[in-house]
C-alpha cells in the first residue's frame, strides 16, 4: 500500500524558514505582535528584553517568527556567547542605546581645569549627554566668585563645582563657602591634582610620587616616574589608561555624582 504524508499542504503555502539571529546587545528589532520596536538590552531564560528610544522597557519570549529585522521576520536566539546583561556606560549606569542627546539644560557643571573636564567627559560623558549638562572649566578657583555672579543660579539653572585638593581654612575654601547657596553646589576632592584621582594600579605604577613643596606637581611627578617632562603628553597616557570609573578613586566619583544629582534634580 502506498503510503502518503499526513502534511498535505502545499509546498507553496509551506511557511519559508527564517534566518535566526543572535540577540546581540544593541540590536534593533520589532517584536511582530505588539509593534513595540527597541534595542536588545537583555537575554536570558528564554526570554529577550527591548528599551524603545524613549527609555520603556518590555521583556518578550524568543518565540519562531516572533521579530522583524529591518522588516524581514527572523528567529531570534539566545547569543552563543551567554546571557546578554544589560550594557553599561563607563560611568556604571545602564547604557540607553540609541538615545539621543538632550538639549542642554540651564544647570551646568563647572570643574577647576582642562584634564578635569576631560575626565570627567571620559567617564560620565554618556550620562551627561542623556541629562543635557555642560560641563565647563575654570582658569582658577580664584574666577569662581565672578563666574557665579555672571552665571546667576537659579531653581531652574543650578550650578555645580568641583575644586581640586579643597582643604578646610584654605583661599579655595574660603572661596567656595563665599560662593555655595541653595542653588549653587561646591564640592572638593582631597587630590592635589585631578591626576592623583586615577588609580596608579590602572597606570602599572606603585603609587602616586610625593613632590617636595615649591615645585610644579605635574612635572615633579614626571621626573619621579621617569617620564618624559612633557605634562600634555604624560596626561594623554594617563587619560588613555581611564576606560571606567572603576580606573578612578571613590572620593572622585562621589563627588561627580553628587555635582550630577544638583543640577539635575528640581528644586
Amino acid at each position: 500500500m502506498r503510503q502518503y504524508s499526513a502534511d498535505l499542504t502545499p509546498p507553496w503555502k509551506k511557511p519559508r524558514p527564517v534566518p535566526e539571529v543572535p540577540a546581540e546587545p544593541g540590536l534593533v528589532v520589532e517584536e511582530s505582535g505588539t509593534g513595540f520596536c527597541g534595542a536588545v538590552i537583555g537575554c536570558e531564560a528564554g526570554t529577550v528584553t527591548l528599551e524603545d528610544r524613549f527609555g520603556k522597557r518590555r521583556v518578550f519570549p524568543l518565540q519562531p517568527r516572533g521579530f522583524l529585522l529591518e522588516g524581514r521576520e527572523v528567529t531570534l536566539v539566545r547569543s552563543a556567547s551567554g546571557p546578554v546583561r544589560p550594557a553599561r556606560t563607563a560611568s556604571g549606569s545602564l547604557a540607553v542605546p540609541g538615545a539621543r542627546a538632550r538639549v542642554a539644560r540651564a544647570g551646568r557643571i563647572y570643574v577647576e581645569g582642562r584634564h578635569d573636564a576631560e575626565l570627567v567627559e571620559r567617564v560620565w560623558g554618556d550620562d551627561l549627554r542623556i541629562e543635557g549638562v555642560v560641563v565647563e572649566y575654570l582658569e582658577g578657583v580664584d574666577d569662581l566668585p565672578a563666574v557665579v555672579e555672571e552665571f546667576g543660579p537659579g531653581p531652574d539653572a543650578r550650578l555645580g563645582v568641583l575644586v581640586d585638593h579643597l582643604v578646610p581654612g584654605t583661599k579655595e575654601w574660603r572661596i567656595a563657602e563665599s560662593v555655595t547657596s541653595e542653588h549653587a553646589l561646591v564640592v572638593g576632592h582631597p587630590f592635589i591634582d585631578i591626576w592623583e584621582a586615577v588609580k596608579p594600579a590602572s597606570l602599572g605604577i606603585a603609587g602616586w610620587p610625593r613632590v617636595p613643596r615649591g615645585q610644579d606637581w605635574k612635572t615633579g611627578v614626571c621626573r619621579a616616574l621617569g617620564w618624559p617632562e612633557n605634562t600634555g603628553v604624560a596626561w594623554q597616557q594617563i587619560l588613555s589608561r581611564v576606560r571606567s570609573y572603576k580606573d578612578l578613586e571613590p572620593a572622585l566619583l562621589g563627588r561627580v555624582e553628587e555635582l550630577i544629582d544638583f543640577v539635575t534634580t528640581p528644586a
